[in-house]
């Protein structure tokens, strides 16, 4: 289940796609007449935007190349789907023909990052590394460092650039917030006018095929930085008027959210274009006065807020790169470890745990590759409070599903969710009441679990408490067209409380909830820094998730 829609990558031929294909004697040895180049190493930043490595390396002497590496390390993770490669892969299609247009050629490359660097070390001679700063997965951390090393072996300069908020080697919390805002108020990047490409034969592309991965089958948004901006204006200027009004519904947030957290996920907008183009909206509305509608200016005021709890939960990640394997809150070990039942996952996973918007929520997820944030909290609560499953296990499959994963902000939710944190409130979602909240005339559920499609609207969050008679009208009987729910609401939730809430209530937990509190809460006004007392206890309403698209 772990390794789920991921085959082992069996690239064919050379590995560094376009790199060496037709390449003269003279590119291939480094010479006295030979410049020592420049490359561009390209992560989570797909664009020619805003992007500062690229300005720098026109600004240095020497040729210059592009690099993209297709890792085992992340091909092979259990985070990684095949719809995350194809996203990749259109966006490398589109940036290397806008990267082409200005003479800078970029090579793909399938192996680790070291081997793809060597490879050019020998053939051109490389002087200079430049990226940008990622916060990422434990194995991505690994490999900085074992390129950090490589680079000081070979006396290479690697220069890495801040993309987002979050800050390396963070002391403190206190000042976040508006060392934050200061990144996203300063000017862009310009993006150079072309560079001195070096000269190499560019190839096609790797196919998934070719890479050895399934595909993936799921409905997708379309890939790329010209998508991106396109997102963006619709959402700005068409789709945003009821952004808060949208949230909840899974109806409703399809449209009504920015849908740019896959575009945020692999960078081809950065945080800071989002955050100015928003702000120039809401200078627009505000200077159109009645000739606006004033509506759009507390939605536009809600998103942008929420652009720096973004950089926030990916902050958590980058201080405490732990919690993407164990409890934030360590005194809830061994709470969920040895109760992890196969069975109630596997029904989880598949859509089939007999209640309606659960199931509803994880198919559309899985055929789409997105949910809005209040249905993923729901999965999750499900998942971590009726189900007593371990977030590790249900946060890797998720991971897995979203096409806008996230690393920090993905397991800083998982835990949020399964109330592992110790600072958060227990937030633990009803199936029935949120699909009559958010699906009050059965539209999301009966599109999505067609078994239903004939129960009446009053039963159909509850089928299991139809009649014999009502289940043979309807053509559903339950136990055999759809399952009987999995765990009885009521007796679950009951013992999740009484397990969390005796474990938070002890001296330890409280103890070391302040700890945590002090060290990742957040600093803006208004919200507390401590936990224990009764009036220092965290807000009622935790921090929105940050992916953009989740809320």
């Amino acid at each position: 289940m772990l390794t789920e829609g991921i085959g082992n990558p069996q690239p064919a031929g050379n590995t560094l796609w376009g790199a060496f294909a037709g390449c003269t004697p003279a590119e291939t040895e480094i010479g006295d007449s030979v410049a020592m180049c420049t490359v561009v190493w390209f992560k989570k930043d797909l664009r020619v935007a805003d992007h500062a490595p690229l300005a720098a390396a026109a600004a240095l002497p020497g040729p210059v190349l592009g690099l993209f590496v297709l890792e085992p390390e992340w091909l092979h993770s259990p985070e990684c789907d095949s719809q995350h490669v194809e996203f990749a892969l259109q966006c490398l299609a589109e940036l290397r023909q806008a990267l082409a247009v200005r003479g800078l050629p970029l090579l793909v490359h399938v192996g680790p990052v070291i081997e793809a660097l060597a490879q050019l070390r020998r053939s051109h001679g490389v002087a200079h590394l430049l990226s940008h700063e990622e916060t990422g997965p434990g194995w991505s951390y690994a490999r900085d460092v074992a390129v950090a090393d490589w680079c000081r072996a070979h006396g290479i300069a690697w220069q890495e650039f801040a993309q987002t908020g979050v800050v390396r080697r963070l002391r403190s919390r206190n000042g976040w917030a508006e060392r934050w805002q200061q990144r996203m108020g300063q000017r862009q990047v310009d993006m150079p006018l072309g560079w001195q490409g070096a000269r190499v034969a560019l190839a096609d592309l790797p196919t998934l095929e070719q890479l050895g991965l399934q595909p993936h089958g799921r409905r997708v948004q379309a890939a790329g930085e010209a998508a991106a901006h396109g997102v963006l204006q619709s959402f700005l200027h068409m789709r945003g008027g009821a952004y808060a009004k949208s949230l909840s519904s899974p109806l409703t947030a399809e449209d009504g959210c920015s849908r740019l957290s896959p575009h945020l996920a692999f960078g081809t907008l950065s945080v800071r274009q989002v955050y100015q183009a928003t702000q120039v909206r809401i200078r627009a509305v505000r200077e159109a006065g009645d000739g606006e509608d004033r509506h759009w200016l507390g939605a536009l005021r809600s998103f942008a807020g929420r652009l720096h709890w973004h950089c926030h939960f990916m902050q958590k990640l980058e201080d405490a790169p732990q919690i993407e394997q164990q409890n934030f809150a360590r005194v809830y070990d061994g709470l969920r470890e040895d109760d992890f039942d196969a069975g109630r996952f596997d029904a989880w996973c598949a859509g089939q745990t007999g209640y309606p918007m659960v199931d509803a929520c994880m198919r559309s997820l899985k055929a789409t590759g997105w949910l809005n944030f209040r249905m993923r909290a729901m999965l999750v609560s499900f998942a971590s409070y009726h189900l007593w499953l371990h977030w590790r296990e249900t946060g890797l499959f998720l991971a897995r599903q979203f096409l806008d994963f996230e690393p920090g902000i993905h397991w800083c939710q998982m835990q949020m969710q399964s109330g592992t944190t110790g600072i958060n409130t227990l937030r633990i979602y009803s199936p029935t009441k949120q699909a009559q909240d958010h699906d009050p005339v059965g539209v999301f559920i009966r599109r999505w679990v067609p078994e239903l499609a004939n129960v009446p609207l009053s039963l159909l969050p509850t089928p299991w408490l139809m009649g014999a008679a009502q289940q043979r009208a309807a053509g559903c009987v339950i136990g055999q067209h759809y399952p009987a729910p999995i765990v009885d609401d009521a007796a679950a939730v009951k013992q999740a409380k009484e397990r969390l809430y005796g474990l938070r209530g002890t001296p330890k937990a409280k103890a070391e909830a302040n700890a945590i509190q002090d060290k990742h809460g957040s600093r803006k006004a208004g919200l507390p820094t401590t936990t224990g007392s009764k009036r220092n206890r965290p807000p009622r309403t935790p921090a929105p998730s940050a992916q953009l698209d989740l809320f």
